[in-house]
């Protein structure tokens, strides 16, 4: 009797879609086809996953889920038909569909699974030139992680690409932190435009006081706080975004009250800053810097001084900080993230008090849709401004972050603080919010 689920083929004749059905449950929500002509799964799916060469292969089995998924379709060894590459959010429901109905093969199908592959010789492949080293192969090279040499290098990695590629995703205000929307159909510049409104009014700065920008990108935060009088300095580890950030501010005659420069955040040689803002910035530092980097900024701060901080979070603290594989290699490299009760409690400890905190995951969602919707209509401009694995990574992993903010897999949460005053009665801020929502 011919055992439930095992295939009738011999290793010579195996498929693609042979090995598809031995390791799936029927039945599929996507259509897979592949380079030998096979194909298994519905053709009214709306989702075709094309496998285009036997390379794909070599990419899965030599790096076990996500990470080699990402690399064989980075380089193009696996397509998707029916979504768009700048904007492939569609297919994330049905990919996690099909990854709930993979199984175990018997060992018959397991075997000659492995001769079919053998085949075709299972190599180490071409890794996509925008991946960067893993973290023990940079520590072997003598870099360790969360020092300003390291933090410089992998800020690099992530935001030394083309400006050209970024401003055709983000959009005129270049900015690459969540927006803030009044109404879901709200534009990004407007949405992105409510959000530093907001920063600057939790900050509540009159003109003349100086503001420090941590993680200060390409500049929007420091030419809107300008415009109001602000005396700011910005610091990124970037030198495209200083440059760019630089070149907006002196066309906007703001010079002589703002400057981006490229400097570690522990560098920065003033005291006394009046306030303090940090957008997106603290999934760069490493959860064991935190104690580190928020007393830094206390240190920064004067008595009575006000910080915002603004990061992607974890849900809860059960979830590891350490981002996958491929966020990881692809994305920020020795990123880390944190439940909010977590930093919330770093903040306390540098000596800040918390006074209000605010969760910005959905608004984080739509501006994920935004940037998506961004780089499909410019897509054949990206891709020959960042190429094309640049390209093809940047919608996958935006439209995957999407998705996951919609599942509230990750948050992203504002926290406003105050370094306590030299005043005894301990009225170091308003009884009540000052700002407008």
């Amino acid at each position: 009797m011919k055992r439930t689920g095992a295939s009738t083929c011999t290793p010579a004749d195996m498929t693609v879609a042979d090995m598809v059905r031995a390791v799936t449950t029927p039945p599929l929500p996507v259509r897979i086809t592949a380079y030998d002509g096979s194909a298994v799964g519905p053709r009214s799916s709306g989702l075709e996953l094309r496998v285009v060469s036997p390379q794909a292969f070599s990419y899965m089995a030599t790096a076990p889920g996500e990470l080699g998924l990402a690399r064989a379709y980075i380089m193009g060894k696996i397509a998707m038909r029916g979504v768009a590459p700048g904007n492939p959010y569609k297919a994330f429901d049905r990919l996690e569909q099909l990854r709930e109905r993979v199984r175990r093969p018997s060992v018959g199908d397991l075997g000659r699974i492995l001769i079919a592959l053998g085949r075709n010789g299972i190599r180490r492949p071409e890794i996509p030139d925008v991946e960067t080293p893993p973290a023990w192969r940079r520590a072997l090279s003598g870099m360790r992680t969360h020092t300003q040499e390291s933090d410089k290098d992998t800020v690099s990695s992530h935001y030394d690409r083309s400006n050209r590629f970024y401003s055709m995703v983000l959009g005129p205000l270049m900015t690459y932190t969540c927006a803030l929307f009044t109404d879901p159909e709200d534009s990004l510049e407007d949405a992105q435009a409510n959000k530093i409104r907001l920063v600057l009014d939790k900050l509540d700065l009159s003109a003349g006081q100086r503001l420090l920008d941590i993680g200060c990108g390409w500049g929007s935060v420091l030419v809107a706080a300008a415009r109001r009088g602000i005396r700011a300095v910005g610091v990124t580890l970037s030198e495209p975004q200083a440059r760019w950030a630089n070149d907006w501010i002196a066309r906007e005659g703001l010079s002589d009250l703002a400057e981006a420069r490229v400097m570690d955040y522990r560098q920065v040689p003033e005291r006394g800053f009046d306030a303090i803002c940090s957008l997106g910035m603290m999934e760069h530092v490493g959860v064991r810097h935190y104690d580190e980097y928020f007393s830094t900024m206390f240190s920064l701060l004067r008595p009575g001084g006000r910080l915002l901080n603004h990061q992607i979070t974890r849900r809860d603290s059960t979830q590891p900080n350490r981002a996958g594989a491929f966020i990881g290699r692809y994305v920020f490299p020795d990123g880390e993230l944190a439940a909010p009760g977590v930093v919330m409690t770093h903040l306390h400890d540098a000596g800040f008090e918390v006074v209000h905190e605010e969760n910005l995951r959905q608004h984080y969602a739509l501006t994920l849709e935004r940037w998506c919707r961004n780089l499909q209509e410019h897509w054949d401009a990206a891709v020959a401004s960042g190429g094309s694995q640049t390209s093809l990574l940047w919608g996958l992993y935006m439209a995957g972050a999407r998705w996951n903010f919609e599942r509230d897999t990750i948050q992203i949460h504002q926290l406003l603080a105050v370094r306590p005053g030299l005043e005894q009665d301990g009225h170091w801020y308003p009884l009540r919010p000052w700002w407008n929502a």
